[in-house]
Protein backbone atom coordinates (compact mmCIF):
# COMPACT_ATOMS: atom_id res chain seq x y z
CA UNK A 1 0.00 0.00 0.00
CA UNK A 2 1.25 3.44 -0.98
CA UNK A 3 1.97 6.36 0.89
CA UNK A 4 -0.87 8.47 -0.23
CA UNK A 5 -3.48 5.37 -0.33
CA UNK A 6 -2.78 5.08 3.29
CA UNK A 7 -3.63 8.60 3.70
CA UNK A 8 -7.02 8.33 2.22
CA UNK A 9 -7.75 4.96 4.10
CA UNK A 10 -7.01 7.63 7.19
CA UNK A 11 -9.08 10.05 6.15
CA UNK A 12 -12.12 8.24 5.48
CA UNK A 13 -11.74 6.34 8.58
CA UNK A 14 -11.92 9.61 10.07
CA UNK A 15 -15.15 11.12 8.73
CA UNK A 16 -16.68 7.87 9.29
CA UNK A 17 -15.54 7.86 13.14
CA UNK A 18 -16.90 11.87 13.17
CA UNK A 19 -19.89 10.98 11.27
CA UNK A 20 -21.09 8.45 13.68
CA UNK A 21 -20.16 10.59 17.00
CA UNK A 22 -22.14 13.23 15.24
CA UNK A 23 -25.38 10.84 15.27
CA UNK A 24 -24.85 9.44 18.68
CA UNK A 25 -24.84 13.15 19.94
CA UNK A 26 -27.58 13.92 18.04
CA UNK A 27 -29.63 10.75 19.52
CA UNK A 28 -28.46 12.46 22.81
CA UNK A 29 -29.18 15.98 22.41
CA UNK A 30 -32.61 15.74 20.36
CA UNK A 31 -34.68 12.66 21.73
CA UNK A 32 -37.00 10.95 19.02
CA UNK A 33 -40.66 12.10 20.47
CA UNK A 34 -42.15 9.14 18.05
CA UNK A 35 -44.41 9.20 14.81
CA UNK A 36 -46.27 12.28 15.13
CA UNK A 37 -48.96 11.48 13.13
CA UNK A 38 -52.24 9.31 14.33
CA UNK A 39 -55.69 9.12 13.92
CA UNK A 40 -58.79 9.30 15.95
CA UNK A 41 -60.84 7.36 13.76
CA UNK A 42 -62.44 3.93 15.21
CA UNK A 43 -60.98 0.10 13.67
CA UNK A 44 -64.34 -0.01 11.81
CA UNK A 45 -63.51 3.12 10.09
CA UNK A 46 -60.13 2.73 9.39
CA UNK A 47 -60.85 -0.32 7.87
CA UNK A 48 -63.72 0.82 5.73
CA UNK A 49 -62.08 3.59 4.58
CA UNK A 50 -58.94 2.26 3.77
CA UNK A 51 -61.04 -0.04 1.50
CA UNK A 52 -62.16 2.85 -0.09
CA UNK A 53 -58.87 4.80 -0.20
CA UNK A 54 -57.38 1.52 -1.72
CA UNK A 55 -59.65 0.75 -4.64
CA UNK A 56 -59.84 4.26 -5.99
CA UNK A 57 -56.16 4.38 -6.28
CA UNK A 58 -55.54 7.35 -3.91
CA UNK A 59 -52.46 6.08 -2.60
CA UNK A 60 -51.18 6.80 -6.66
CA UNK A 61 -50.99 10.08 -5.64
CA UNK A 62 -51.79 10.83 -1.75
CA UNK A 63 -49.01 9.56 0.88
CA UNK A 64 -50.65 8.14 4.00
CA UNK A 65 -48.65 7.48 7.38
CA UNK A 66 -45.65 8.88 5.32
CA UNK A 67 -45.66 5.96 3.08
CA UNK A 68 -45.64 6.91 -0.65
CA UNK A 69 -46.22 5.08 -4.01
CA UNK A 70 -42.43 5.14 -5.04
CA UNK A 71 -43.64 5.18 -9.12
CA UNK A 72 -45.86 7.64 -8.37
CA UNK A 73 -44.59 11.78 -9.17
CA UNK A 74 -47.95 13.03 -8.32
CA UNK A 75 -47.18 16.28 -6.38
CA UNK A 76 -50.10 16.08 -4.39
CA UNK A 77 -50.05 16.44 -0.68
CA UNK A 78 -49.24 13.76 2.07
CA UNK A 79 -52.84 12.97 3.76
CA UNK A 80 -50.65 13.15 7.13
CA UNK A 81 -52.23 15.56 9.90
CA UNK A 82 -54.92 16.72 7.27
CA UNK A 83 -57.61 16.24 9.81
CA UNK A 84 -56.40 19.27 11.59
CA UNK A 85 -56.43 21.44 8.84
CA UNK A 86 -60.15 20.88 7.51
CA UNK A 87 -63.15 19.38 9.04
CA UNK A 88 -65.37 16.81 8.25
CA UNK A 89 -68.01 18.81 6.47
CA UNK A 90 -65.67 20.02 4.15
CA UNK A 91 -64.24 16.68 3.18
CA UNK A 92 -67.44 14.98 2.08
CA UNK A 93 -68.29 18.82 0.08
CA UNK A 94 -65.03 18.64 -1.62
CA UNK A 95 -65.57 14.93 -2.42
CA UNK A 96 -69.05 15.28 -3.51
CA UNK A 97 -68.06 18.30 -5.77
CA UNK A 98 -68.41 17.34 -9.57
CA UNK A 99 -65.26 19.83 -9.87
CA UNK A 100 -62.83 20.30 -6.53
CA UNK A 101 -60.88 22.60 -8.30
CA UNK A 102 -63.79 25.00 -7.33
CA UNK A 103 -63.66 24.07 -4.05
CA UNK A 104 -59.58 24.46 -3.57
CA UNK A 105 -57.96 25.41 -6.64
CA UNK A 106 -54.89 23.94 -7.79
CA UNK A 107 -51.61 25.06 -10.28
CA UNK A 108 -50.88 21.48 -11.41
CA UNK A 109 -51.44 20.55 -14.73
CA UNK A 110 -54.40 19.16 -15.46
CA UNK A 111 -53.26 15.61 -15.61
CA UNK A 112 -52.74 15.53 -11.22
CA UNK A 113 -55.33 17.67 -10.84
CA UNK A 114 -57.87 16.10 -8.13
CA UNK A 115 -60.17 14.29 -9.99
CA UNK A 116 -64.29 14.28 -8.23
CA UNK A 117 -65.10 11.52 -6.53
CA UNK A 118 -69.32 12.53 -6.67
CA UNK A 119 -69.41 9.20 -8.07
CA UNK A 120 -69.09 7.40 -5.26
CA UNK A 121 -72.04 6.33 -3.25
CA UNK A 122 -72.98 8.74 -0.41
CA UNK A 123 -71.80 6.45 2.33
CA UNK A 124 -68.26 5.87 0.65
CA UNK A 125 -67.85 9.86 0.37
CA UNK A 126 -68.99 9.86 3.81
CA UNK A 127 -66.69 7.60 5.35
CA UNK A 128 -63.48 8.97 3.39
CA UNK A 129 -64.49 12.47 5.09
CA UNK A 130 -65.11 11.38 8.26
CA UNK A 131 -61.70 9.24 8.11
CA UNK A 132 -59.55 12.41 6.65
CA UNK A 133 -61.08 14.59 8.86
CA UNK A 134 -59.68 11.98 11.58
CA UNK A 135 -56.34 11.96 10.52
CA UNK A 136 -54.40 14.13 13.35
CA UNK A 137 -50.54 15.62 13.85
CA UNK A 138 -49.10 15.91 17.31
CA UNK A 139 -49.03 19.84 18.73
CA UNK A 140 -45.02 19.81 19.12
CA UNK A 141 -44.58 18.58 15.80
CA UNK A 142 -46.07 21.99 14.14
CA UNK A 143 -44.13 24.21 16.49
CA UNK A 144 -41.00 22.49 15.56
CA UNK A 145 -41.78 22.27 11.23
CA UNK A 146 -42.90 25.69 12.05
CA UNK A 147 -39.39 26.59 13.57
CA UNK A 148 -37.27 25.07 11.17
CA UNK A 149 -39.20 26.15 8.54
CA UNK A 150 -38.40 29.80 9.49
CA UNK A 151 -34.82 29.11 10.31
CA UNK A 152 -34.27 27.73 6.92
CA UNK A 153 -36.00 30.41 5.15
CA UNK A 154 -34.48 33.03 6.97
CA UNK A 155 -31.58 31.76 7.99
CA UNK A 156 -32.22 33.66 11.53
CA UNK A 157 -32.67 31.74 14.97
CA UNK A 158 -36.89 31.06 15.56
CA UNK A 159 -37.49 33.76 17.97
CA UNK A 160 -38.90 31.90 21.49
Amino acid sequence: MRSGEKNIYIVIAVLVIGMISYRGYQEITDPDLGIPFYTTASPELKQTADKIYKDNKCSDCHSLWMIRNMMASVPAPPLDGIGDIRNEQWFYDYLSSENPQTILPTRLNATYKMPSYAHLPEQDRRTLAAYLASLKVEDWYLEETKKREYEKLTGKKYPQ
